[in-house]
């Protein structure tokens, strides 16, 4: 039986039968998805012949009515329009390009980005997103410095208040080292250090991010030292040589709250 253009018939392990589309433009050939029904299947390779040979449609044209995953939906109209093919669904500008999650949900990235996304796939989770690599999960804000235990608004911001934008210029870093906030009271900066027990407790306020970050550090040893083992993140200091650091580590003095620290 002759199946329609586009089409293949095919079954899984268990004897279901399914439909695969797909479709050849430019020696480029391109999977349309898995169909449950041949009509589904064919009506997909329909769309794709409209979309990439007709030139219809457009990103906002997307509904409910259109077969095609909304994913292969935009990896079609940027291979018509730029003519690079991606298998993520990413949409290209000339500056930058738009990496969609849904019809109505995008991020921005910069073009320096674009081969990472293009073999990386954007996954989502409770407004938390992240890409697998090598079997592990990794937040997208890993690639700009930003540890997993930072918080919008106190340890990073967006600069034009657009969350999707993760384009360089618009994610300022304000807090880079754990148990570290940046303050500022009368035109006066400082960092204050706290460090989370049973709540959190002030280790100290010092004049620079590094020494506040150190302080954190000795906090960390001190509470190990009397019989706390909670597994801390310690701070990295990478600009610091071993001279430097333990120089500034036995000088800090931290709050007696925790030398002195009874559980």
């Amino acid at each position: 039986m002759k199946h329609s253009q586009g089409v293949t018939k095919t079954a899984k392990a268990n004897g279901t039968i399914y439909y695969r589309s797909s479709i050849t433009i430019k020696s480029k050939h391109i999977s349309l998805g898995s169909y449950h029904t041949e009509k589904d299947a064919a009506n997909a390779y329909r769309e794709a012949c409209l979309i990439l040979r007709k030139g219809a449609y457009e990103l906002e044209d997307y509904n409910d009515s259109i077969t095609l995953d909304f994913s292969k939906f935009v990896i079609l109209l940027n291979y018509r329009n730029s003519g690079i093919y991606f298998k993520t669904p990413i949409y290209l500008h000339s500056r930058y390009f738009y990496y969609y999650l849904s019809p109505n949900k995008r991020l921005i990235f910069d073009r320096e980005d674009l081969f990472f996304y293009a073999n990386h796939k954007i996954q989502t989770r409770g407004g938390y997103y992240f890409i697998c690599d090598h079997g592990s999960q990794y937040s997208i804000l890993y690639r700009y410095g930003i540890k997993s235990y930072a918080k919008k608004g106190i340890d990073y911001i967006f600069v034009n208040q657009n969350e999707y934008d993760y384009r360089y210029e618009n994610i300022k870093i304000i807090n880079e080292y754990m148990g570290v906030t940046e303050i500022i009271k009368d035109t006066q900066t400082y960092y204050e250090c706290r460090i989370h027990i049973n709540g959190n407790t002030l280790v100290g306020r010092y004049p620079d991010k590094i020494t506040a970050a150190i302080a954190y550090n000795k906090a960390v040893d001190t509470l190990a030292s009397l019989g706390l083992h909670k597994q801390y993140i310690k701070n990295y200091i990478i600009s610091y040589s071993t001279e430097q650091y333990l120089k500034t580590y036995f000088a800090i003095e931290i709050s007696p709250k925790i030398t002195n620290y009874t559980f």
